[in-house]
């Protein structure tokens, strides 16, 4: 389902008077709104497409109605969030959920829709129908060479696949590590994971990334052979300079400064990019920004002074994803919102004053360098935001537009209640 541009205008003409009232009211006191606008329309999101289907825990999975059963209907509902957005101009795929039949119609059915690729994603932390070998004790890092080879083989395929699509990046995550003492010798899996990777490295196109993604626990809750910052550090310098790490915000122990994390690795120049969610305990994958909100502006303050020090991009030279499991809302709408928090943080990062901040930073007056950054934190960036959707042909109120016109219920007709998204 697609929207109509009459139908955007006509929602947005109701809106305007209102919103004209409120982007005059914070507009006023933000100097250079226009280039702030500028900014929040050129930076995209990816979407996922396993976020398109609702998740569910370890536990269970409660299926929602009308889900896209297709790669086709993940990129069409993809499509719709850009339309009411304007903001979600990628879709990231998932192998061997996202297997592309005809890779030429699926590029003509993304031009169609203003969509790229973003990252193509491996899987061998499951075991798949069919597959010769178990990953139950690992997969790149296992006892069992002609494991490692199956792993190798299956991320050089999703390569393959991603060439054919016009992606320009491979993440890698994994489940490896182990569950209880003396299971696994830690320098040998370590240096076969690093063997593994090289060997996948080497078959990248030169103008690709590899992002290498870690997380503290879980599946394996004794050690985790890409546990943390570091080690994915580790591993990306040894392998090269398209290596990089992939920092996933739930994929921390609690209380970790992923502030400190995201400006050390700017600054050495491994910084790849993003899976963007929230948490209260864990890898919660909840909406972005409905638990910390206040880190993740931090995290934004820190990514666009970093950014900017070195004479970044801040819409292409990092990848910006957002990785959550919808169980309880309509995936759609959590990931409106979920893009909406992204842009508010990215907004709010924008209007903390640099100068003023570094010479508070420099005559250690703390108090002034908490007000500057509360100060940014605490602004009301929602009418810029709204702005830049008017400006660039979205809805003024997405979540507003999408119920108004019953977009769920429209998709259950089209697909039926009993539609499962692939992969979940």
């Amino acid at each position: 389902m697609l929207l109509t541009k009459l139908q955007i205008e006509q929602h947005n003409e109701a809106l305007l008077k209102q919103h004209q009232r409120n982007f005059e009211f914070v507009s006023g006191c933000i100097p250079n709104a226009d280039a702030l606008i500028k900014k929040l329309i050129d930076f995209q999101v990816a979407i996922p497409s396993w976020a398109l289907g609702n998740g569910g825990t370890r536990f269970g999975r409660f299926a929602g109605k009308g889900e896209p059963s297709t790669l086709e209907q993940k990129l069409e509902d993809v499509g719709l969030l850009h339309q009411l957005n304007r903001s979600s101009g990628a879709i990231s795929l998932h192998i061997p959920w996202d297997i592309p039949k005809d890779a030429g119609a699926l590029k003509q059915l993304a031009a169609q829709l203003d969509l790229k690729f973003d990252a193509m994603n491996s899987n061998t932390f499951q075991d798949q129908p069919g597959q010769q070998l178990s990953y139950k004790f690992g997969s790149l890092q296992h006892v069992d060479k002609a494991v490692r080879q199956q792993a190798i083989d299956h991320n050089i395929e999703v390569i393959k696949y991603g060439k054919e699509l016009g992606a320009e990046s491979l993440t890698v995550w994994l489940a490896d590590g182990s569950c209880f003492p003396g299971q696994l010798n830690f320098r040998k899996a370590f240096n076969n994971t690093l063997d593994s990777l090289g060997i996948i490295y080497d078959a990248l196109p030169d103008n690709w990334k590899m992002f290498v993604e870690y997380k503290a626990y879980e599946p394996n809750f004794y050690s985790t052979t890409v546990g943390d910052w570091g080690q994915s550090y580790l591993f990306a310098s040894k392998l090269g300079d398209k290596a990089y790490t992939l920092v996933d915000l739930g994929h921390h122990l609690p209380n970790a400064n992923i502030e400190q994390i995201v400006a050390l690795l700017l600054n050495e120049k491994k910084l790849g990019g993003f899976h963007f969610n929230d948490s209260k305990y864990g890898d919660d994958d909840l909406t972005v920004g409905s638990i910390k909100p206040y880190q993740l502006f931090l995290i934004f303050k820190e990514l666009v002074e970093g950014m900017d020090a070195r004479g970044m991009d801040h819409t292409k030279d990092l990848g910006w994803m957002i990785d959550a499991s919808h169980n309880v809302k309509d995936p759609l709408e959590d990931l409106l919102q979920s893009v909406e928090a992204i842009k508010i943080a990215y907004a709010q990062a924008l209007l903390v004053d640099p100068k003023k901040l570094e010479a508070a930073q420099q005559n250690n007056d703390v108090v002034l360098a908490q007000e500057l950054l509360q100060g940014a934190y605490r602004t009301d960036v929602r009418p810029l935001l709204a702005a830049a959707r008017l400006k660039a042909g979205a809805a003024l109120d997405p979540i507003g537009l999408y119920r108004q016109l019953k977009v769920r219920e429209q998709l259950v007709k089209e697909r039926g209640e009993h539609a499962v998204a692939t992969g979940l």
